[in-house]
């Protein structure tokens, strides 16, 4: 009798084409169906395509959105949406131009479908493990080799099976499920883990709810979540007009999995994350008080019609606090659609709510940056330090009923006691419109069957060509440019936010805002260091979390970065390193971190020889008579991209072998 298999086995199973999915930990390679890109990333991704001299696309579906780089303050966004338009009719890529909405939910409102693989240029596109998808982030380049046929490559992670029981009581909602998950887990306590959730709490979770919980999976440094196909995916396709589209997919009866926790639902209470990391969380009644100025509700980590909606019942005949912002932000334009059509919107914009385009906006300080030294509550899925387009920011990650409450009094408050004191009754039934707006996101328009060779891709003058990436020496002699701790964000590595996100399809100009807020005179630096052979960077656990942008890599190595070593890296940061030919290598013993100094010099002899030989490498430090083990990670096929500097080079050698 067949061994029962979670959910997670049955999709990888359906996917395999290379490896051993005994062996935890080893390299897979998995036959991708649907591919996701954003625009942020995606001008790379065609980049790298058109660098590869693609004629079509190799998967049967992939969608390109404008949902970042939003705002037109200059002639470069709206440069970049042309450049996409083109690149994607000239590759065979579906487009959704600006305004059509946030990737992931519009993403899972038209195109995801049960079962599919799904891989995307962007960290939370393990979101769509909400629909039972099996979906990966990567990086730009990543992506463009699976557009170009090759499969998506990945470390056979274990299976954590989070099984779930109860039902959210009111003013409790999906968001503070995945912060209890941060709570109990960490940042790091996902990583080498797909989260499967499962049991009979799982059935009482909307789709969108648990969309909420797959797309921060990504905070918990989880490889994907995943989540059974049920009636309630059935519900959700159906609402969606796609009701053909769905199939039931479940865990085994007796699936067991490696690593198991559960949660009652009806145990949790309202919970939000302190500045500046979203695992520092404590329940909201020990923070009431604190004074908010900025409220904000959407992005793509509370992207669904129900996290407006329960907002308008509460603010409904009332005022938001004169004191207070309230950013509202639908994810796609089907929610906005809804939202008006069913009335809602109406009562948020009557109580002071200011309304921003469906898209990314302000998750990535794309707008509504908030103000020097003040608290702003969002239920965004990141508040990595300055993420928000400031600096020195204070925000808070917290669900719709909590931003809410801090909205119509100026100050954290528990929305239960708010409920109480203003009469409101929880909604008894799920808040979903009554008539959705069916086909509102068809924006997403497919590309040219025919003469797509004839589609002239334009380029405005901020596109620049991807910078050559040339192996490196057999000897490695670098200064240590910056060290750092732990948990390092590639929002610190390379920023987001309205003044250096226009730059994303101009490697060369993005890379002068590189760690600009833990060293400014690090491009200067970085650019100096290339005449003697570049240099290293020294860091904790977690390098590299948060965005799959390959910019905090690219822009890095084009200012000379040639060894990154780390305690331990963030999966996609990781293999972003190795795609741009750079050393990534981890302490053997992590207190050597504590040896090291900014500005020591690190020597790696025979740098090919070594990697190729064992997963050993010895690292000299003369100016401190020291001798430290390293150690890389590299799979054979990661050992050919390292040794050709990087995936486009090895990806050329292939097509001409």
């Amino acid at each position: 009798m067949a061994k029962p298999r979670t959910l997670t086995q049955k999709l990888i199973d359906n996917h395999l084409v290379y490896g051993d999915v005994a062996r935890l930990g080893e390299e897979v390679r998995l036959e991708v169906d649907q591919v996701l890109l954003q625009d942020a990333t995606g001008t790379l991704t065609m980049l790298a395509l058109d660098a590869m001299g693609l004629d079509r696309i190799q998967v049967e579906t992939a969608c390109q959105y404008v949902d970042h780089n939003l705002l037109q303050a200059d002639y470069r966004n709206r440069d970049d949406h042309i450049f996409l338009q083109t690149s994607t009719a000239r590759f065979g890529i579906r487009f959704a131009p600006p305004g059509t909405g946030v990737s992931h939910p519009v993403h899972m409102e038209r195109v995801g479908v049960p079962g599919k693989l799904l891989a995307g240029s962007d960290s939370h596109t393990c979101a769509a493990g909400s629909l039972g998808m099996l979906s990966f982030g990567a990086g730009s380049l990543e992506i463009a080799s699976v557009l170009a046929g090759e499969h998506l490559s990945i470390s056979l992670p274990e299976v954590m099976g989070v099984h779930l029981t109860g039902r959210l009581p009111p003013w409790v909602s999906a968001k503070d499920v995945i912060l209890e998950m941060l709570r109990r887990h960490s940042v790091k306590g996902g990583t080498g883990r797909i989260i499967e959730y499962h049991g009979p709490g799982v059935a009482t979770l909307t789709a969108m709810d648990r969309h909420v919980i797959a797309n921060m999976g990504a905070e918990l440094g989880a490889t994907t979540s995943v989540f059974p196909s049920d009636a309630q995916t059935r519900r959700f396709l159906r609402d969606h007009g796609r009701e053909l589209d769905w199939v039931e997919l479940a865990a085994d009866e007796g699936a067991s999995y490696a690593y198991t926790d559960e949660i009652d639902l009806s145990s949790l209470e309202p919970l939000i994350a302190l500045p500046s990391s979203p695992d520092k969380v404590v329940p909201v009644r020990e923070v009431v008080g604190t004074p908010v100025h900025q409220s904000y509700i959407g992005s793509s980590a509370n992207p669904g019609y129900r996290d407006l909606a329960i907002a308008a019942l509460m603010v409904e005949g009332r005022q938001v606090h004169p004191g207070v912002s309230f950013d509202l932000n639908p994810a796609s334009r089907q929610v906005l659609t809804d939202l008006v059509k069913e009335g809602v919107l109406a009562h948020l914009i009557e109580a002071g709510g200011r309304l921003h385009q469906t898209g990314c906006n302000g998750c990535m300080g794309m707008g509504q940056v908030p103000a020097t030294a003040q608290n702003s509550l969002r239920t965004t899925p990141r508040n990595f330090p300055g993420r928000s387009g400031i600096a020195d920011d204070h925000v808070f990650l917290c669900s719709p009923e909590t931003a809410t409450a801090a909205a119509l009094t100026g100050k954290i408050t528990d929305p239960r006691e708010l409920a109480d004191s203003l009469g409101l009754c929880y909604p008894e039934t799920d808040l979903l419109p009554s008539n959705p707006a069916v086909g509102t996101s068809s924006m997403l328009s497919a590309p040219p069957l025919e003469d797509a060779r004839k589609v002239k891709i334009q380029r405005g003058p901020n596109i620049a060509q991807l910078p050559e990436i040339e192996p490196l020496p057999d000897r490695l002699r670098v200064t240590t440019l910056l060290k750092m701790g732990d948990d390092i964000s590639t929002d610190t590595i390379n920023p987001a936010g309205s003044e250096a996100m226009p730059y994303r399809s101009n490697v060369q100009a993005i890379s002068q805002f590189c760690f600009r807020d833990l060293a400014q005179d690090y491009p200067q630096r970085g650019v100096a260091s290339r005449e003697s052979g570049g240099h290293a960077l020294v860091a904790g656990h977690n390098y590299g979390q948060g965005s799959s942008r390959e910019h905090a890599v690219l822009a890095p190595q084009y200012l000379g970065l040639r060894l990154v070593l780390a305690k331990s890296f963030a999966r996609i940061h990781y293999q972003n390193l190795i795609n741009a030919g750079i050393l990534a290598l981890m302490f053997q013993n992590p207190q050597d971190h504590d040896r090291l100094d900014q500005e020591d010099v690190l020597e790696v002899v025979d740098v090919h020889g070594q990697v190729e030989a064992s997963r050993e490498v010895i690292i000299r430090v003369p100016g401190k008579d020291l001798e430290l083990r390293a150690e890389h990670r590299l799979s054979e096929r990661q050992r050919d991209i390292f040794h050709a500097g990087g995936l486009i080079n090895w990806l050329r050698c292939k097509a001409t072998a």
